[in-house]
């Protein structure tokens, strides 16, 4: 999925009026300052076209979403991830096809089909090839005495306690940004306890008859607060969001951060000890490891009155900006050709080259479950964390979630 080599990307060929004014709803949390860069280099070749940059908040791409469309305020460019609600609003007629630009003709033809709806509208460009890890602090490991990484949930265990012995905390919770533990531990619990047992688990979720309300299912909200219960984690990590997650383990507070390929650049780099990943090892003794990767949260172009401009600044993100995002960030770029200077860790090149050659591999938890579902599941991983409900009752509310969310929209 990742070779990579120069290209000029061909330029939008459709007309805006002078003077266009377009506005880009971004999710962004660890690249702000590049997102707006790229905006300011965009509007000085296009003096046209003015970028009105706004940044996505909470935990969701989608929480931000719904309310524009609801006040029918749709931005000219916005972040969307590969999933039923973003492609329903394709077939809707509310995100425009891409499907005729450069930037769709160049990304990775595996990744396609994450942006294809039903109607085979195409309707955004991956922001990457995503897949979550684990980072771990080499240092650490080796003052715990510990030589080899874990091959299964058990071991893993073990190396927890012997980090916890030697006076490290074993690893990072962002129980403040509910997004990363589903994309961490909810998505390797599903990928090993679902996924592994269930060929047919994306069709089934898409017509509501993949039973969710299992001991399998609870077992992914145990896990989850096994980490707290057994003082794995960092002093107040109901409190922990995504920046202080990430400066917790730079700042070697952590021994290890259940994290993205996208954030790779910020945790492999300005350390000081050296840092290794591996891949979360939530199988079972005995069974092989179900690791996630798909397609990264992505940009799509709204049916507005400014739809060409958009589509034009669309292209230059993917294009002669790509390079702007891939320097900070270092993640696997989604094309099969880029322009500029590719700067990607070999670190994550080797991770994602092995992980993507897994027999049995699932997708991360954002373009797997309805939108409506997906912040159901934020409350409650926290509301487990926090012991108000039980794992138990966490895979019932989430199967009725999902099964009610299949019943309304999907059908």
């Amino acid at each position: 999925m990742c070779g990579c080599q120069q290209q000029d990307n061909a330029s939008s060929s459709a007309t805006v009026p002078a003077k266009t004014s377009i506005t880009a709803l971004i999710w962004a949390p660890d690249w702000p300052e590049e997102m707006l860069q790229i905006a300011a280099e965009f509007s000085k070749r296009n003096p046209d076209i003015r970028v009105n940059v706004q940044f996505m908040i909470g935990n969701s791409v989608e929480e931000n979403i719904k309310p524009r469309i609801a006040s029918g305020n749709l931005p000219d460019l916005v972040s969307v991830n590969p999933n039923a609600y973003a492609a329903e609003l394709a077939d809707q007629g509310i995100l425009a096809d891409v499907g005729a630009t450069s930037a769709w003709n160049n990304m990775l033809a595996p990744l396609k089909a994450d942006w294809t709806s039903r109607q085979s509208r195409r309707f955004g460009i991956s922001g990457g090839v995503a897949t979550t890890l684990i980072y771990y602090n080499k240092d650490m490991f080796a003052k715990a005495g510990i030589k080899e990484l874990p091959a299964n949930f058990h071991e893993f265990l073990m190396v927890c306690e012997q980090l916890k012995l030697a006076a490290f905390t074993p690893i990072m919770w962002n129980g403040g940004f509910p997004n990363m533990l589903g994309n961490g531990p909810f998505s390797f619990g599903f990928a090993n306890n679902v996924v592994a047992r269930e060929p047919a688990w994306k069709q089934k979720i898409g017509d509501g008859t993949l039973d969710l309300n299992t001991p399998q299912v609870a077992d992914i909200f145990v896990r989850i607060l096994l980490m707290a219960q057994r003082g794995f984690v960092q002093e107040a990590f109901m409190a922990t969001d995504y920046d202080e997650g990430i400066r917790l383990f730079k700042e070697g507070k952590v021994a290890m951060a259940f994290h993205g390929s996208w954030a790779a650049g910020l945790l492999l780099h300005g350390n000081p000890f050296e840092v290794g990943v591996f891949i979360p090892p939530w199988n079972a003794p005995g069974k092989r490891v179900v690791p996630v990767i798909g397609s990264e949260t992505g940009f799509a172009v709204g049916e507005t009155p400014n739809k060409a401009a958009a589509m034009r600044f669309l292209e230059f993100i993917t294009g002669e900006g790509f390079s702007i995002i891939q320097r900070k960030r270092q993640n696997i770029p989604q094309f099969k050709q880029v322009a500029g200077t590719l700067v990607s860790d070999q670190k994550i090149v080797d991770y994602t080259n092995l992980v993507s050659r897994y027999p049995v591999t699932a997708s991360p938890y954002y373009s797997v479950l309805p939108s409506n579902s997906i912040e159901r599941l934020h409350r409650l991983m926290q509301d487990v964390l926090i012991r108000k409900i039980t794992p138990r009752q966490a895979a019932r509310l989430l199967d009725e979630s999902v099964k009610n969310e299949a019943k309304m929209h999907y059908k």
